[in-house]
């Protein structure tokens, strides 16, 4: 076990031992196996991380947007040069099927659009006679979730470094060896001492330090509601700036007119993106009443092409879930729907035929649903996808708002201005029209999805406080 112990964090510039003590097993969720540990920071390596970036601050807010942009090239080429160390984390750690090579490929993408956006971006504007001056808000602590851990912490940082702040990233226990792995390319980077820090703790020690430190000025955090509310809270004492990406439900709007073919795939690929562990997940399929038969007999043919197993098979679409824990929540959201009324079309409980070990879970098909049920409203983040009809037009939209969420939603229909004004209607951040995507448009949640943008422009002035000076 020794050998596998990953039992350094990046404080100022360096890899330290940390103050913290605590060691948590990290596990491959394709076997079950232990593969290693973590030796966890505390609250102690939480402050002098915290110190690192007040002290680098001023220097860095202080650097013009040329420096800003090379920086940010030089973060892109060291995570480039590291792609396949990444990708081998990604597998062993997490197991993401192969094909999904994109959560790679998105931290290095993650660089290229904030450079996009920050070579566009004027941080002084003029409002009549005064002058608006963009500033760096402070020391940003940003807090990033398991599911795609190197994404997430090349996103959040590519952001924070192009305003002009200094960052401590909390990223999950959960994922320290990609983590570990990332960290090593950000650091050949070169980029200033403190500048960056990494600490990676439980979110209830190292978390909940950051959120509480009064020199922490902006909060950016991916991850649950319930774990949203808590940083809420906590931020309002010194009344932080936040940025909360939070969980969904999103609907996927099959109308009348779409071809059914591929309607059906765009939606169980909606569904199913990164083995459904993932908040934009379309996991309320909303189909026309008079359609039905027709849809479940495309969905179920076509459930074929996802198939669960070795994420190193490249065949493989659906991967095994995070943890053990992660596959028990899926097992009771799908024996839940049972209880409920539900039918279940494809899948069910337990482990796939010939997956005994590891967290692989049947992906699941439910008809007969109904928006009041517990499978269409609570968040499962686990590869069962819901069916529910719907009257007309206003029927589909009735049903799709009627969430606590509204992070994403998805529309199929071989009309686009028909599309479109659906779309317009719809409560939440992003809408997908026939599989549309943009990555450089804001990206957040309306409702309990969250309070903020990331992404391009929108995602830098989160990051930025406007100050007027008026001659």
């Amino acid at each position: 076990m020794q050998e596998n112990l990953i039992n350094k964090i990046y404080l100022d510039g360096e890899f330290v031992t940390p103050h913290g003590t605590e060691l948590a097993d990290l596990f491959n969720p394709a076997t079950g196996k232990v593969i290693g540990q973590v030796q966890l920071a505390d609250e102690v390596d939480t402050a002098a991380a915290v110190a690192a970036a007040k002290r680098a601050l001023p220097a860095w807010s202080a650097t013009s947007k040329e420096e800003r942009i090379d920086a940010l090239r030089r973060l892109q080429a060291a995570v480039a040069a590291r792609r396949n160390e990444i990708l081998e984390a990604i597998l062993v750690e997490y197991g993401a099927p192969l094909r999904n090579s994109f959560l790679v490929d998105s931290t290095v993408s993650a660089f290229a659009d904030m450079i996009t956006t920050l070579e566009g971006f004027d941080f002084t504007r003029h409002i009549g006679n005064a002058t608006v001056e963009m500033t760096p808000v402070g020391v940003a602590g940003l807090v990033t979730p398991w599911n795609s851990d190197p994404f997430f912490i090349c996103d959040k940082l590519a952001t924070a470094l192009a305003a002009g702040c200094t960052v401590v990233i909390k990223p999950s226990e959960m994922s320290a060896t990609q983590t570990h792995a990332m960290t090593q390319a950000l650091h050949e980077a070169g980029l200033p001492r403190g500048v960056f820090n990494i600490v990676t703790g439980r979110g209830d020690v190292v978390g909940t330090a950051i959120t509480r430190h009064p020199d922490v000025a902006k909060i950016s955090f991916t991850g649950s509601t319930a774990v949203g509310k808590i940083i809420f809270r906590e931020a309002a004492e010194t009344l932080k700036s936040l940025t909360l990406e939070l969980g969904g439900k999103s609907p996927s709007i099959i109308l009348d007119d779409a071809d059914l073919e591929e309607a059906v795939t765009g939606a169980l690929l909606a569904g199913f993106a990164n083995s459904s562990q993932a908040c934009v997940a379309g996991t309320r399929i909303l189909v026309p009443e008079s359609r039905l038969d027709e849809v479940l007999a495309v969905a179920t043919a076509k459930m074929a092409d996802f198939p669960v197993g070795d994420p190193r098979d490249p065949a493989t679409a659906i991967g095994p879930m995070v943890s053990e824990r992660q596959w028990e929540r899926v097992q009771s959201y799908i024996r839940r729907g049972v209880e409920e009324g539900a039918r279940i079309v494809v899948g069910g409980p337990d482990r796939p035929e010939g997956l005994a070990d590891g967290y692989f879970v049947r992906p699941t098909l439910f008809a007969d649903v109904t928006n009041d049920m517990t499978i269409a409203r609570e968040e499962i983040f686990g590869p069962v996808l819901s069916i529910l009809t719907y009257r007309d037009e206003d029927h589909a939209v009735e049903i799709a708002n009627d969430t606590n969420y509204g992070l994403h939603a998805y529309v199929f229909s071989s009309d686009i201005a028909r599309a479109h004004r659906i779309a317009s209607r719809l409560e939440a951040g992003r809408v997908s029209i026939n599989g549309g995507y943009e990555p450089l448009s804001p990206f957040g949640g309306f409702k309990q999805s969250g309070i903020g943008r990331e992404y391009g422009t929108f995602g830098l002035e989160g990051f930025l406080e406007p100050r007027s000076v008026m001659a």
